[in-house]
């Protein structure tokens, strides 16, 4: 090899090694002020005419119930007003003392005037398990034996949490928004900021949560804006550029679904009536017949899909069925950080929290590494496939024709089951 030649490919190499540094020294340089959570402003009051419609499902949750989940959500309510929030609450078989403690939230309640609905069930998993199958939401698993399906049970106590929602609008009690909240601990500013996400124009807008930071914790719902799972469970998460981009400016994510412990969503698709303003415009009258169109309601994929050991979250399916997914958006708000515990919040908000140049740069990479080195269409090839041979299992062309499921993004190569501490996989 000639002296220039060699000379020419110790050029070639010093100089991509000049790119890949500079490469490198622009990602910490652009990230570097990122926190893991980079606050945003909430605004100082509620904007005008907010009616917040509060649903929660509660199971074994007295610990953080007493600790926090109950004054905030008091906090919460004399900040909107009695007259502009309604607190409905379904608390299923718990064996601890989370009864008790949604007396007492149920009492100070009372006592400020918000309107409220607290059902407290004492059937159990074991009570439902123990029950003869019914047409729907039993499973033949691999074990030998028709077993109680998780989701659908789920989606039942979501959905009974909306029961009042129907009808307070029959009164003419109408809402703007529905706020789900999981077992998290959270702020007013948590709430007031989610609500303008995006200047309030939404399908639905959620917050992050976690359990184990820095990785996030509901991976089960949440959908990038091309249909995909996270590919990683810490920063920045996601395999779509739209999604990821988002992200690392610490704006708001275009997903496909989420949850992550803390969701507002219109009102409207819930009752059948479209938008919170066409709502209101249709009157009183109107809104308590639901417009004559279907309601949006929480759900499980069929018996017979989840036989070819395939399950979706209900919290990912309810975005696949709202009509206003499509045309107003559903957003992930990372600057909203929710926990499962007081000492979790208070990290994800200390200075800790924030990352280094080395952990910007070491995340980074590694997003790229795994979005170059794998394939997400061989995962999801196993969803496809299983489902393309469920629609050819109908039996003639109208059986073929029922057999759609417009959630298929949300579904995982899992079966799960009601259990009487909880549930599993089979």
């Amino acid at each position: 090899m000639s002296l220039l030649r060699r000379l020419r490919n110790i050029s070639f190499r010093r100089t991509g090694f000049i790119l890949l540094t500079a490469w490198c020294f622009l990602d910490v340089v652009r990230f570097h002020s990122l926190r893991l959570s980079t606050p945003g402003q909430p605004p100082t009051a509620a904007p005008p005419n907010q009616k917040i419609y509060i649903a929660s499902t509660h199971w074994n949750n007295e610990q953080i119930l007493k600790d926090h989940w109950n004054s905030a959500v008091l906090q919460l309510v004399k900040h909107f007003g009695p007259n502009n929030t309604f607190v409905s609450i379904y608390e299923s078989g718990s064996w601890d003392n989370s009864k008790a403690v949604l007396r007492e939230l149920q009492t100070q309640l009372e006592s400020i005037g918000v309107g409220h609905k607290i059902v407290l069930d004492k059937v159990t998993h074991e009570d439902e398990i123990a029950q003869s199958p019914a047409d729907t939401g039993w499973i033949d698993t691999p074990r030998g034996r028709k077993e109680l399906r998780r989701i659908p049970y789920l989606s039942k106590l979501r959905n009974l949490s909306l029961e009042p929602l129907q009808s307070l609008a029959q009164e003419g009690i109408l809402f703007d928004r529905i706020l789900f909240l999981n077992d998290v601990v959270f702020t007013l500013n948590d709430v007031l900021t989610l609500l303008e996400t995006n200047n309030g124009h939404y399908a639905a807008a959620c917050s992050l949560d976690f359990s184990k930071p820095p990785r996030f914790y509901d991976t089960f719902a949440l959908r990038d804006s091309e249909g995909h799972e996270a590919i990683m469970s810490t920063w920045p998460y996601f395999r779509s550029h739209a999604s990821r981009a988002a992200v690392k400016r610490g704006d708001y994510v275009p997903v496909s679904s989420c949850w992550n412990g803390m969701v507002f969503m219109p009102v409207g698709p819930f009752l059948g009536t479209g938008t919170p303003d066409a709502e209101k415009k249709e009157g009183e009258e109107e809104a308590g017949k639901a417009g004559g169109s279907r309601k949006l309601r929480f759900r499980a994929i069929p018996d017979t899909l989840a036989e070819k050991h395939l399950e979706g979250s209900e919290c990912c399916l309810v975005h696949a069925d709202n009509p206003l997914s499509a045309t107003r958006g559903v957003f992930l708000n990372p600057n909203v950080l929710v926990s499962y515990n007081s000492s979790v919040y208070d990290m994800l908000h200390s200075p800790e929290a924030l990352m280094g140049p080395y952990t910007i740069w070491r995340r980074v990479w590694w997003n790229r590494v795994v979005r170059w080195g794998t394939w997400v269409w061989v995962k999801e090839a196993v969803v496809r496939r299983r489902v393309g041979g469920w629609v050819k299992e109908g039996r003639g062309k109208w059986e073929k024709e029922k057999r759609r499921e417009v959630g298929e993004v949300c579904l995982i190569n899992e079966m799960q089951v009601l259990h009487e501490k909880g549930w599993r996989h089979v």
